[in-house]
């Protein structure tokens, strides 16, 4: 079942009887609408959800420069996509409410080799 955006269908629930169909848009009752936005995981501690925080610039006319904004919108992961780690991008829509924060779906995962590495990025070793 195609949810009118441009995404790859995950494969059909392992267990069909146990599956929450009412939130999921690819094999359940949860349509989608309006934004489609992308950003990185930066918590995963609740249950079937996750923050997605997306960074970008605002114009401040005074001093004709840009200034960076960022937001952390919460989103439900559905059954079918489960295992999202911290620091993976992810594509979001916008669905019906979900609960008191939640209007957003993920949909995709856009790319995995975005996880930070466990030392922080940091370079061992060197004078540098």
């Amino acid at each position: 079942m195609a949810i009118g955006l441009d995404v790859p269908a995950p494969p059909e629930p392992a267990d069909p009887e146990d599956y929450d169909y009412e939130t999921c848009p690819f094999h359940g009752e949860l349509s989608v609408r309006g934004q489609v936005l992308e950003g990185e995981v930066v918590s995963t501690d609740m249950d079937r959800t996750v923050v997605v925080q997306r960074e970008y610039d605002v114009p401040v006319e005074k001093y004709d420069r840009l200034m960076k904004r960022r937001s952390r919108i919460p989103a439900h992961v559905p059954g079918v996509l489960e295992g999202i780690e911290e620091g993976e991008t992810v594509k979001i829509a916008e669905c019906r409410p979900l609960s008191k924060t939640k209007s957003h779906v993920v949909v995709e995962r856009v790319s995995a080799d975005a996880v930070a590495a466990p030392d922080g990025g940091r370079v061992q070793g060197g004078d540098a």
